[in-house]
């Protein structure tokens, strides 16, 4: 069954998010990210400067607005898990099967995801910021694992083990969004066939 198409407002207001990011990552990958100001970003997006923070506290939240929420990729993997209880393999199983969901949708627009890597790798404070962003994710990780009936300490096992897969993944793949999920996947096959 299709999603019902959304109200005009909301098409609107995503397409001016979509032209903010669109244009930032146009003029980071131009100019760098130190020589864009949000002034730039706004009048290549064609939106006023208010427009902009409407949508992003700063610059640096654009960097980041791909962003995929773990919650949303366990949304996508379905409510038909068994009760995972104490079972690491079982929470292992669910926790590759969102980390995978969650990877297929941050790597779909490979310009973006390596754009972002790339500004992340070069940029102190953008680095510190990913640091606390992947923090965030391991613990809403934590808490989609125990909502699959997953213990506490089992959860927070199998989120740690999956943020390692996907370290280990994509060091192997030389963090190509072309070769990651397969990378991570990988991973996981090799620590759960242990």
């Amino acid at each position: 069954m299709a999603e019902p198409r959304k109200p005009l407002r909301e098409r609107k207001q995503r397409r001016a998010r979509d032209a903010i990011v669109e244009a930032a990552l146009d003029l980071f990958a131009e100019r760098g990210f130190d020589d864009v100001t949000v002034s730039d970003i706004a009048e290549r997006a064609e939106v006023g400067r208010s427009t902009f923070f409407r949508y992003f506290g700063d610059k640096q939240e654009v960097v980041f607005a791909g962003d995929y929420g773990v919650a949303d990729a366990a949304k996508m993997i379905g409510p038909d898990w068994p009760p995972l209880g104490d079972s690491l393999p079982a929470a292992l199983a669910a926790t590759r099967a969102i980390v995978v969901a969650y990877l297929r949708v941050l790597t779909a627009q490979p310009r973006h995801y390596t754009l972002h890597e790339e500004l992340v790798e070069k940029h102190p404070e953008l680095y510190a910021r990913s640091l606390v962003k992947q923090r965030r994710l391991a613990e809403s990780m934590v808490e989609q694992l125990i909502g699959l009936g997953a213990g506490r300490q089992t959860a927070e096992l199998a989120a740690e083990l999956g943020l390692a897969c996907f370290y280990a993944g994509r060091a192997a793949a030389g963090n190509d969004p072309s070769r990651l999920t397969d990378a991570v996947d990988a991973a996981f096959d090799r620590l759960m066939a242990r």
